[in-house]
């Protein structure tokens, strides 16, 4: 069963039980005004409400259907012991007409929702009214006692129905909820690996083809092969159907397990000395990070270095490295040409997605400071754990 059935259930007989044992609690106190019953009539009517308000309790544990019939029983028993009276006073009236508009017609709340429940709930009320019509036939009037046991049974009927179908409803509303968000979140992470498999491409395939469209100014010819070599494997990984959670450093890093940014650090070094450009670094030489933020650092310096390769003219950069007790920065250095930051495209897909877009991931940032004739800097932070 769905849990949300067994929560209805739960609560169904939650509200049965208060509902019955309050009803109970009026009869006796009706029962207890002075001159109403006496001696044995007095005992066998608590022991008859008190067998009513067990069923119900017990009822109300599991939901089984005996002690809710249990409870009807003993509620019509408490209704003919009363009726066998000579004289019926109002209060005694009264406790009759609580005990079958609200102590018997409790069990209709959970009882109702059944599939065999409307039966099972008018034969209950059909048990009620006769056990009625059998004191009114002795020549008492139980008129209000009818009325109020065909009102209290139909209110309970209709509130277990009601809350059955309000629960269903809302059941409903949290499923399409549910797929909604199932169906965004399918989306959001085609778009994450799309936008992932664009980063990587551009930083590796497209900067080949970039190359060998120049015919590989700058660049010798083992490093393009070797370059080429390692986009064929890149492209391998993707037809296979590889996922590439590890960036663009899928090429750059080395087969090793060790994740310290000294150690990967240098093949990103050495795959830019294969294009012509030699990087200088400073700074930490061990810095241990996440793997994935290791990666989206890595991602974005390489493609910083690859802009200062094709559009900053010079054939040497710098990159710094520090870090505090929350972030670790990575600062990019050329003495190229520069540039007018705000003249660059926010959408280009080398600015936007390989170097904002993967530090986004991590909840880093960039920073770039550049103008005409005065060289290049971007920085680069990444949170630490």
């Amino acid at each position: 069963m769905k849990r949300i059935q067994k929560e209805r259930d739960r609560l169904l007989r939650q509200l049965a039980r208060v509902s019955g044992l309050s009803g109970t609690i009026g009869a006796l106190a009706c029962l207890l005004v002075p001159g109403t019953t006496t001696g044995l009539e007095l005992a066998l009517s608590a022991l008859l409400s008190l067998g009513a308000g067990a069923g119900i309790a017990l009822h109300a544990v599991r939901g089984a259907v005996a002690p809710a019939i249990a409870a009807v029983a003993c509620s019509i028993a408490l209704i003919l012991l009363l009726g066998a009276g000579a004289v019926l006073d109002p209060v005694t009236i009264a406790a009759m007409a609580i005990t079958a508009a609200i102590t018997a017609s409790s069990v209709a709340i959970p009882l109702i929702v059944r599939s065999d429940g409307p039966f099972l709930v008018l034969g209950l009320v059909a048990a009620t009214l006769i056990a009625i019509g059998v004191v009114a036939i002795t020549g008492h009037e139980m008129q209000t006692v009818a009325i109020g046991a065909i009102m209290g049974w139909a209110a309970n009927s209709a509130i277990g129905v009601w809350l059955d179908k309000a629960i269903a409803t809302a059941a409903d509303r949290i499923a399409e909820v549910g797929r909604a968000h199932e169906a965004e979140r399918l989306a959001s992470e085609l778009e994450s690996q799309q936008r992932q498999d664009a980063r990587v491409l551009h930083d590796t395939v497209l900067a080949t083809l970039s190359l060998l469209a120049h015919s590989g100014v700058g660049v010798s010819a083992g490093a393009l092969r070797q370059q080429a070599g390692d986009d064929a494997r890149l492209l391998k990984q993707l037809r296979l159907g590889a996922p590439l959670d590890r960036g663009s450093t899928t090429v750059f890093s080395p087969e090793s397990d060790d994740d310290t940014i000294g150690l990967t650090f240098e093949s990103v070094r050495q795959r830019f000395a294969r294009m012509g450009l030699d990087v200088n670094w400073h700074g930490t030489g061990r810095l241990a990070l996440p793997r994935e933020t290791l990666d989206a650092l890595l991602g974005a310096l390489g493609e910083c270095l690859e802009n200062v390769r094709r559009h900053a003219g010079v054939t040497e950069a710098d990159v710094t490295v520090s870090d505090d007790d929350r972030t670790v920065r990575a600062m990019v250095t050329d003495a190229g040409t520069g540039f007018e930051p705000d003249t660059v495209d926010g959408a280009r897909l080398g600015y936007a997605e390989s170097v904002v877009g993967r530090l986004n991931t991590v909840g880093g940032r960039a920073r770039i400071f550049s103008s005409p004739g005065s060289g290049t800097t971007v920085m680069l932070e990444v949170p630490k754990p």
